[in-house]
């Protein structure tokens, strides 16, 4: 896909896609026009780009965290990772565990409702 049709997607602008790009965070291949074309995979790693980026990591933090998201994974990046990175990561694994745990009591709830409500329809 072109790269206006993957920041729509996506949620970004061409801008921003370009310098995920330049960051090293994502690839494009270039088509005989020279346009950049994107793999549908590129899409969900842009969509955790910007997660990421809206948590308050930095792009070297984010490439150090992409390919443990991967399968297989690409060599994971050690060099240059501080203590404030640390901290940053831990605070976002916390946050996303917090979340998780809300998200499944009201899934939860949601289901114990719908339940009832199959029962009294009876």
């Amino acid at each position: 896909m072109r790269i206006g049709q993957l920041a729509a997607r996506a949620g970004a602008s061409p801008r921003q896609v370009r310098f995920y790009e330049a960051k090293g965070l994502i690839t494009s291949t270039r088509g005989p026009n020279n346009y950049r074309d994107y793999s549908e995979t590129t899409l969900g790693r842009v969509q955790q780009i910007r997660e990421l980026l809206n948590a308050g990591l930095s792009t070297q933090a984010i490439r150090g965290i992409l390919p443990c998201l991967e399968s297989p994974r690409d060599p994971i990046v050690f060099e240059g990772v501080t203590a404030e990175t640390m901290g940053a990561l831990e605070r976002e694994r916390d946050r996303l565990t917090e979340r998780i745990d809300v998200l499944a009591r009201n899934r939860d709830a949601i289901a114990d409702y719908l339940t009832e409500l199959r029962g009294r329809a009876n």
